[in-house]
């Protein structure tokens, strides 16, 4: 039986859950999984469930017939089929190992969104997008034409009716008014553990600083270079042996990692935002399931 995701958003009060599940069984829907969080911080509950409907419940009458309840409650809420895959463009410069990465997890299912373009400052990665059968632009981007190259950009993704961009090691500064238009809606990768060794360099920052961890992070993009809310970390084990150099080996991995599943979180409606920090629950059952192996 199809699935529906409902994500939902509120002010901390009692009886949401309650209301909420009462709604669900009165329209004959089987919840399969759960999650919940209240930041007592910024008084703010955030729910995640995943369900069915026995009677046939469409995302669309459940919309309509949710209308009540979440407007006593003052709910901000969304139903959503899993079916409907994201549409998303990839943005990449010389760097291409989370493209590759990304590329194949899409390939084999495991990372199930509708890629429509692809977008390069450099001509690198043509032949190996163009082999997938997917849109490539190269769109050159100097100090003289960034205004004009972000427009066109912005062209690609509102023609191709993007949901997401995904900054897979794509080395330009995006403009303010890029970062509030997609606003929660794009995706960068840093090769660094934030907010440890921003901006450029930060391998080479933090050989300089004999660190034993180097790391990578994922976040939403904000006009803030390397400060948006972060959904996803991991590290990797450096010596004092070690060089820059293989500083820049090591982490490619844990990049490549980071970023798919900050990727496969968002696209699930797993993250949510509470001020400058996100809340993300865990995998539903079945989520991380490939179409096929290879």
């Amino acid at each position: 039986m199809p699935q529906i995701i409902l994500t939902v958003s509120c002010r901390v009060r009692t009886g949401i859950v309650a209301e909420i599940a009462a709604f669900l069984a009165a329209k004959g829907c089987n919840i399969h999984d759960s999650s919940q969080f209240s930041d007592l911080s910024n008084d703010c509950f955030f729910m995640r469930l995943s369900f069915d409907s026995a009677q046939g419940e469409t995302c669309e009458t459940l919309t309509e017939a949710f209308g009540e309840t979440a407007g006593r409650i003052g709910m901000d809420y969304a139903f959503h089929d899993p079916s409907e895959k994201m549409k998303v463009v990839i943005m990449v410069s010389r760097f291409g190992h989370c493209l590759n990465d990304l590329l194949y997890r899409w390939r084999i299912g495991a990372l199930p969104i509708d890629i429509v373009a692809v977008i390069s400052n450099h001509m690198d990665y043509q032949k190996v997008v163009v082999n997938h059968d997917l849109p490539f632009h190269c769109i050159k981007v100097t100090k003289a034409n960034k205004p004009e190259a972000e427009a066109e950009q912005m062209r690609i993704v509102r023609e191709s009716g993007a949901d997401l961009i995904v900054l897979a090691r794509y080395m330009q500064v995006l403009s303010d008014a890029m970062c509030q238009e997609m606003s929660g809606r794009i995706i960068n990768i840093h090769h660094s553990f934030l907010p440890s060794f921003k901006g450029a360099n930060p391998y080479k920052q933090a050989f300089e600083r004999g660190v034993k961890l180097i790391g990578a992070t994922s976040h939403y993009v904000t006009a803030d270079l390397d400060e948006g809310p972060i959904i996803e970390q991991d590290t990797a084990r450096v010596t004092h042996a070690q060089s820059p150099e293989d500083y820049v080996s090591l982490g490619r991995d844990v990049e490549s990692q980071v970023l798919a599943r900050a990727i496969h979180a968002h696209i699930h409606r797993r993250v949510f935002l509470s001020g400058d920090k996100t809340v993300v629950f865990p995998a539903s059952p079945g989520e991380y399931a490939s179409e096929r192996m290879g």
